[in-house]
């Protein structure tokens, strides 16, 4: 009986499997896998710190590959298992299937497995790998990378509209940290406060002119995290900002410009570096660029890398999260004929 991905999209999503908690649906994954018959291995993923990670699981998470038994794969298709937080399940209507991961990227996920299901019995050497951690740090996809399958091909899957991505966005994750001395607030000058230091650097920080590429359009830059201070009535002793800037080329330049613009006002981080990528246009399959960034940079010993999926972008991480079941089967569909065209090498 053929895979029903939209099914198998629900089963999924109803799976709390935001990062750092993913094992149930590596549970579930495997089991199904190895219910359709593939040789399917699992590898354990560490989880961060507790203490320094907040969010962070003491549960046991891992990646799942599966293959026919005994072969070397000619594409492998791959994406992530994690999600963003909140979780929330699924419903539907006659169009669509909402909930946390229908597009980001459980619905990917059911939509490779059906397609692997069609390429395996055209005989068609291929490989599901499915990570965890892309959401946070790529934690899956570095592990994955210590063990390649001798792939030519690897196509990740994100939402990408079923077009296919040219380029990829990379990834510099920032983080400031500045120090202060407590001191009565009615007493300013007897302390050194560290949310002025903070704020006034990250003023200068946004000001910054950051990097363009014609083809591609600039680099952004999002304050996505403040912390700091102890009480509205004390001068702060800490604070610390988390910065998200998207690549559109080496990371350098952009981290020289940091240094020198925060100067001594702060201790500076650089806690996460994805490089941007380009990729291929194949046949006449309709492009876009891709301004996120994806596991990809950390999966290069998977072969040649493509980025192709169903749904968008623009609800991912939203509590509106929604995938549109027609672009889910259309989907499949792509990914049988992308892969089958690479193993016959185009």
């Amino acid at each position: 009986m053929a895979i029903d991905p939209i099914q198998l999209t629900k089963q999924l999503v109803d799976i709390d499997s935001t990062t750092y908690h993913e094992g149930l649906a590596g549970e579930f994954l495997f089991e199904y896998l190895t219910a359709q018959r593939y040789a399917v291995e699992r590898t354990s993923v560490p989880q961060p710190d507790r203490a320094s990670t907040p969010g962070a699981g003491n549960g046991e998470r891992f990646n799942v590959y599966a293959a026919l038994p005994g072969i070397t794969p000619d594409v492998v298709l791959s994406t992530h298992i994690d999600t963003v937080p909140p979780f929330f399940g699924s419903k539907e209507d006659d169009e669509f299937l909402y909930g946390r991961g229908t597009c980001d990227a459980k619905g990917i996920i059911a939509a490779q497995i059906a397609a692997a299901d069609r390429l395996r019995e055209s005989g068609v050497k291929v490989g599901l790998l499915f990570v965890v951690g892309e959401e946070r740090d790529s934690a899956g996809a570095v592990v994955a990378n210590k063990s390649p399958k001798g792939s030519k091909f690897l196509i990740n899957g994100e939402p990408t509209d079923n077009r296919l991505a040219l380029a990829s966005k990379g990834a510099l994750r920032v983080e400031l940290r500045t120090k202060g001395r407590m001191a009565h607030s009615a007493y300013p000058e007897l302390g050194d406060s560290a949310i002025n230091k903070l704020v006034e650097a990250l003023h200068d920080v946004l000001a910054m002119p950051l990097p363009i590429e014609p083809e591609i359009g600039p680099s952004t830059l999002n304050i996505g995290l403040i912390e700091g201070g102890r009480a509205p009535n004390v001068i702060a002793d800490k604070a610390e900002a988390h910065i998200l800037v998207r690549l559109v080329g080496p990371s350098e330049e952009t981290k020289r410009a940091i240094l020198a613009t925060v100067g001594d006002r702060a201790d500076v981080d650089f806690s996460l570096d994805l490089p941007f990528v380009r990729m291929r246009k194949i046949d006449n399959l309709p492009t876009m660029i891709a301004n996120f960034t994806t596991d990809i940079p950390m999966l290069t010993a998977w072969g040649e890398p493509l980025l192709l999926g169903p749904g968008s972008i623009h609800v991912a991480h939203t509590p509106n999260e929604k995938i549109a079941k027609k672009e889910l089967l259309e989907a499949v569909d792509l990914y049988v004929d992308l892969a089958t065209s690479l193993a016959h090498g185009v």
